[in-house]
């Protein structure tokens, strides 16, 4: 049975970050992805660092989430979840929780990654956070990517400087995003992280490979799941 959600409740980003100001940024996004038809609230997790940076904290940062989304469906007015790091911690134990209601829940790491691999194309991964690349890699093992992936590239720089100086990000992001097209074979690349939403945006445009930003992506999946 087709079941129709587009024109009631809000979709939920959840930051699994403590920074406000990020979730503020990717929210924004997220509006700007889903039209006026669609209210989206983001919400911070009580607890964590303000970048996720490390397999350690990625993985404290799930039970945050789950405790985040929790609220968010108890509190009503819910229509889909967005878990909004790249390496989505906590989604498969709220996708879960939320099945019951009928609540849609959405990581944004996977969602681009999906898109981006979509029809058999060749994609790599661009981002800032070196401590994650195993982790990056099993999850596209795990999404079944494997064999159209081309490989990650690395930011110089350290992930807090970089964030720090969004000129000098841009920059960083953006020869990663060039080495993965020029050197790798990748037709499309996927820009490893929700902190790095503007940046993903930018180089867009600034970019002749095809850029995957990773909130428009999952907020093109929530639509999806909501008109199903």
């Amino acid at each position: 049975m087709r079941v129709d959600r587009t024109r009631a409740g809000a979709v939920v980003l959840v930051n699994p970050n403590t920074s406000t100001a990020t979730t503020a940024m990717m929210t924004a996004l997220a509006r700007r992805a889903l039209g006026p038809a669609r209210p989206v609230r983001g919400v911070t997790v009580a607890r964590g660092p303000e970048m996720l940076t490390d397999p350690e904290v990625l993985r404290a940062a799930a039970p945050e989430v789950l405790a985040a989304g929790l609220r968010a469906t108890a509190e009503g007015d819910c229509a889909a979840l967005l878990v909004a790091a790249f390496g989505d911690p906590g989604l498969a134990r709220l996708r879960e929780a939320a099945a019951p209601a009928g609540i849609p829940v959405v990581g944004l790491g996977e969602a681009a990654l999906l898109e981006a691999a979509a029809e058999g194309t060749p994609f790599g991964i661009a981002t800032t956070t070196p401590l994650l690349a195993d982790a990056i890699h099993a999850r596209v093992t795990a999404l079944g990517l494997a064999d159209r992936y081309t490989g990650l590239r690395l930011t110089a720089g350290a992930p807090e400087r970089l964030s720090a100086d969004p000129v000098l990000l841009l920059d960083r992001l953006e020869r990663a995003v060039r080495a993965c097209a020029e050197r790798d074979g990748a037709r499309a690349v996927v820009i490893g992280g929700g902190p790095l939403g503007e940046a993903a945006e930018e180089l867009r445009v600034r970019c002749a490979v095809r850029v995957v930003a990773p909130v428009p992506a999952a907020c093109r999946a929530i639509t999806r799941l909501l008109t199903e």
